[in-house]
């Protein structure tokens, strides 16, 4: 059995009730759920929130709210892994044995469903131990990047890359912030995403958009609507 686990608690600091604030006239949540139903792969799809709104929305979007999100791991605090961890038990102990777990993230609308079936086919052709997760490269050699000090002044972190060309330096890569396939066995060990066992499913950039401000909402609305006029975004 396959689970998706999404998890979305109520206590988004910065974009107030982010989980589920219109997103180009849909709650931002169910851009998660409508993927995971898509992609085809899900036996049950599980919303863990703390929230009851959030789980009236996600019951109305096609998922599932069956237990509350423990107080412990609805705090600003509580990190990824634990919560699916507990979704996991949850599911094991009430639903049946639970092969592979993907955790979605509730805020991540550019998400499609080709994705989700091509990064589990990654982790089951090449016997994934650890995660396949979403990825996409750096914009910038992050080798060349300074910081500013307290002074003004700026100060790079590598000053010896310098004088090198930018396409002599080597890629970079950064979450995507969307998904995370592994074993349910992967999830209940608590092992970090980004293990050595760990693999990257690499999304175009213009496919990405992390939505922690009103300013990356807004970006995230305007990309949303171009990529959806250019066939992008099914």
């Amino acid at each position: 059995m396959n689970i998706a686990i999404i998890p979305a608690r109520g206590g988004s600091k910065r974009i107030p009730r982010k989980n589920i604030r219109d997103f180009c006239g849909k709650p931002l949540i169910a851009y998660s759920i409508e993927a995971a139903k898509a992609c085809g792969l899900f036996d049950h799809i599980i919303v863990s929130t703390d929230d009851e709104q959030i789980r009236e929305i996600a019951n109305a979007w096609g998922a599932q709210t069956p237990f509350e999100r423990p107080a412990e791991l609805a705090n600003d605090h509580a990190t990824t892994v634990p919560v699916i961890k507990q979704a996991v038990e949850w599911a094991q102990e009430h639903i049946g044995k639970v092969g592979n777990v993907c955790c979605i993230y509730a805020t991540a609308p550019f998400i499609q469903a080709e994705a989700l079936r091509n990064a589990y086919k990654l982790l089951i052709d090449r016997n994934v131990s650890g995660y396949v997760f979403s990825a996409t490269t750096f914009p910038f050699p992050i080798q060349r990047a300074f910081k500013v000090k307290p002074t003004g002044l700026v100060e790079m972190f590598e000053p010896q890359n310098y004088m090198i060309r930018s396409q002599d330096l080597e890629e970079a890569y950064q979450d995507a912030g969307q998904f995370y396939w592994g074993s349910a066995d992967t999830y209940m060990s608590e092992k970090i995403f980004f293990s050595t066992d760990s693999m990257a499913y690499i999304l175009p950039r213009h496919m990405v958009q992390d939505i922690d401000t009103p300013e990356d909402w807004k970006r995230a609305e305007v990309m949303y609507e171009a990529l959806k006029k250019n066939g992008d975004i099914k």
